[in-house]
């Protein structure tokens, strides 16, 4: 131990200048070969989301494209006092709330129902990751067959008495979404979480096997910590998807949709459609603060919960 502590002590020996000047030049070659092959990603970067971005800051903060006065926060103002664009966001908030746990909390449950041995295993994983193969165009057709007035559902509904609903034009409608949205997103959310849940080192959960640990305690205290990074990146991910529900409704409903399915996404593009920069890109902004507020909470609730897994 004493031979080791003095190996440790023991001062490297000083480079001569000559050795100095090569071992610097050689690193500045290295850093600018680095730069080299990492500037197409930078200068792609740059031009297609940098400069957009700060094109759409400054067009918020302007009257208009041709009076190009300064108005600060007027835009701001008077979109967040725009009837349309309060109800957009009160759909959109209130679908990925119901959207983005269930999303996460089914593909957990269903990875962990798969990493057990169950009968019809491989029929179980086929059927939800099926979607994954489908256009969202064929998805759609399918979801108008089960949800019209004259689909499957209210067929079945008419044999036990029940009137006709028109699903998707009612106050269902966003539940209608909401079953599409999980049947689409389910497959590849769960095939992470099973990627993850084959990582974790088996040794610990045969320790607390050893020590009689319960399935209950082993998921809490083991698997959930060290699926955290992959919950972070499962919800992240989720979220996204949530935004982008508006193809599936657009598809479904057109660009004026029943107002429960009127999403951030229609008002955006009703918005670009009648040439009101302004109140397009102000939406834009605060979309992208709130977007970006959610995220660094999400990573700092990961950073918490995992970091004696990390550490």
């Amino acid at each position: 131990m004493k031979i080791l502590a003095l190996k440790k002590e023991r001062k490297q020996p000083a480079l001569s200048p000559e050795r100095l000047r090569e071992h610097r030049h050689v690193k500045r070659v290295d850093f600018l070969h680095s730069m080299c092959f990492m500037a197409p990603s930078f200068i792609g970067v740059l031009i297609f989301f940098i400069l957009p971005f700060l094109v759409v800051v400054y067009y918020s903060l302007i009257r208009s494209p041709l009076n190009r006065e300064f108005v600060f926060l007027d835009n701001f103002t008077a979109l967040l006092h725009n009837t349309a664009f309060i109800s957009a966001a009160k759909n959109t908030l209130l679908f990925s709330a119901m959207a983005v746990p269930l999303a996460v909390g089914l593909a957990l449950g269903l990875a962990l129902l798969l990493e057990a041995r169950i009968p019809l295993k491989s029929q179980f994983r086929t059927f939800f990751l099926s979607p994954m193969m489908v256009p969202v165009a064929s998805i759609v057709l399918v979801w108008q067959v089960l949800f019209n007035t004259n689909g499957v559902v209210n067929d079945f509904l008419g044999l036990v008495g029940t009137d006709k609903i028109d699903w998707i034009k009612s106050d269902y409608g966003q539940l209608v979404v909401l079953t599409l949205f999980l049947w689409k997103n389910l497959g590849y959310n769960m095939i992470l979480f099973m990627s993850a849940l084959a990582n974790i080192p088996k040794e610990l959960l045969e320790v607390a096997d050893v020590e009689g640990a319960s399935e209950l305690y082993k998921f809490f205290a083991i698997k959930l910590r060290y699926l955290s990074p992959t919950v972070l990146f499962v919800t992240i991910l989720s979220l996204i998807n949530s935004f982008k529900v508006f193809r599936e409704v657009f598809l479904l409903t057109g660009g004026y949709p029943y107002g429960n399915l009127y999403m951030l996404q229609h008002f955006m593009n009703n918005t670009f459609q009648s040439l009101d920069y302004q109140k397009l890109s102000a939406a834009a902004v605060i979309m992208a603060i709130a977007m970006v507020v959610i995220i660094a909470v999400l990573f700092k609730v990961e950073d918490w919960f995992g970091k004696d897994v990390e550490g």
